[in-house]
Formats: structure tokens, C-alpha cells, sequence
């Protein structure tokens, strides 16, 4: 199957979250290339950034599962080859 690079950024607003942004990334974590997070304390949030190589469905799954937490924002830029 055809895969894509894609980048993903997340912000995380609500801490409680963690978890299950953590069990949804784990599920993901053979096609994850790579991870970042930053915390950014005077507005109380966490920043991260995947980077994974997937099938644009699995991409595009794993952005929509992210969103549906609670307290989590998740957006993807997806490579055209």
C-alpha cells in the first residue's frame, strides 16, 4: 500500500488528555518517524509535532481520532509523493 509523510501538529489544552493521546500515538507507533513536545507554561498548553509515514487513511484516521480527545486539537500537512 502507498504510503505519505505527513506532519502533525498537536496542541494539547487540557492535561487530563495525556493519556489517551498517548494510548492513540502508541497504536500509530510503527509508521511514527519521529516525535516533539514542547511546553509552553504561560499559556498552560503543550505543543507537539509527529512526523509519521503511513497510508492516508491511517493519516487522516489518526488526525480525526486525535481531534475527537477532549481538550486536543490536532491538524496534518500531508507530502504529495
Amino acid at each position: 500500500m502507498e504510503t505519505r509523510v505527513a506532519s502533525i501538529s498537536i496542541i494539547v489544552e487540557n492535561k487530563e488528555s495525556t493519556e489517551a493521546l498517548n494510548t492513540l500515538l502508541h497504536k500509530y507507533g510503527d509508521a511514527i518517524i519521529g516525535r516533539m513536545g514542547i511546553p509552553y507554561p504561560a499559556k498552560g498548553i503543550n505543543i507537539i509535532s509527529i512526523v509519521i509515514d503511513a497510508p492516508l487513511d491511517d493519516i487522516n484516521a489518526l488526525t480525526g481520532a486525535l481531534g475527537n480527545i477532549e481538550g486536543i486539537t490536532a491538524k496534518a500537512t500531508t507530502s504529495r509523493i
